[in-house]
């Protein structure tokens, strides 16, 4: 596992693209510019981290960039791991795609966009995929408002009406 060093000169290897790099517990973080995702990525995959394990959104609401996206890389020949953090503001979340480059990334990129509503430019089916299409706002904000309609479950409705006689 390379130490806080190694994910130094990584971080270097990025050049411009690396705005942070953190190296905490034996995990290193590096957040970068979301305009890079796909060099960045490019590059770990070169450098062994070539499983993309998981994509997921993050609301980092009140601050601005408020939307987060977290890629998770995995080195399966050293057995390390290393996020990649990048954040877009609300009103222009997008960032490219990398569903070319890491075809697991489909449908969690979908999902990201359906419950965050980050936009991933040249997505090759970018639609939601948990809410319905004609759904409005996306629930994983945390603004989104809480609260909705009671849940009825009708298979029991019969028995539950008689024992209530």
């Amino acid at each position: 596992m390379p130490d806080a060093t190694g994910v130094e000169l990584l971080a270097a290897q990025l050049g411009e693209a690396a705005l942070e790099t953190v190296y905490f517990r034996d995990r290193a973080t590096i957040l970068i510019d979301p305009r890079s995702v796909r060099a960045v990525l490019d590059t770990l995959r070169g450098e062994g981290y070539a499983f993309l394990a998981s994509v997921h959104g993050v609301d980092h609401h009140p601050q601005e960039p408020r939307l987060g996206v977290v890629y998770e890389l995995l080195d399966m020949s050293r057995v390390d791991r290393i996020t990649i953090k990048l954040r877009v503001p609300t009103d222009d979340p997008h960032v490219d795609s990398v569903t070319e480059q890491w075809p697991t990334a489909n449908h969690q990129e979908r999902e990201i966009y359906d419950m965050f509503g980050v936009v991933f430019r040249d997505h090759p089916d970018l639609r939601r995929i948990l809410m319905p299409e004609d759904y409005e706002g996306h629930p994983q904000r945390r603004d989104f408002p809480v609260g909705g309609e009671p849940v009825i479950f009708t298979r029991d409705e019969a028995d539950w009406l008689e024992a209530r006689r």
